[in-house]
């Protein structure tokens, strides 16, 4: 009975999230396909909805795949200099508190967690919190 439950929430939810997380990133596609895994089978479907949201959303990154180009296009209009990073730029780099700028993500791509900066001509989304290199926007 277990099982079958845990099966049938899992295709519940495995049917219902793909699209609406991809846009999401990480955090935002485990939060909604909790919620939405618990709407459709409970607190299975919200464990199993927690996960495959939080996938799925993960190979999207933090802007969806639709997004990418629309953000780079606008970044590159806003015209702000590139700082220059000794290190290689990579997922996970911590970046300085001081030196360079963290600029607010418009709501549109959603993504209001996170800044955005220029590091060696690269656009990078950042934690705001601890200035770690989230995504490079390429």
């Amino acid at each position: 009975m277990a099982r079958s439950l845990i099966r049938a929430a899992a295709i519940s939810v495995a049917l219902i999230l793909p699209a609406s997380v991809m846009a999401q990133g990480v955090i935002g596609g485990m939060e909604h396909g909790a919620r939405e895994g618990d709407r459709a089978a409970g607190p299975v479907g919200a464990v199993v909805g927690g996960a495959v949201g939080a996938v799925t959303g993960g190979v999207a990154g933090v802007l969806g795949i639709d997004q990418r180009p629309r953000f780079r296009q606008y970044v590159v209009e806003q015209h702000h200099p590139s700082f220059h990073y000794r290190e290689p730029v990579h997922v996970g780099v911590v970046l300085p508190d001081s030196g360079l700028t963290y600029y607010e993500v418009p709501a549109e791509y959603g993504a209001p967690h996170y800044r955005y900066t220029v590091v060696n001509d690269q656009t990078v989304l950042v934690d705001p919190r601890t200035h770690s290199v989230v995504e490079i926007i390429d």
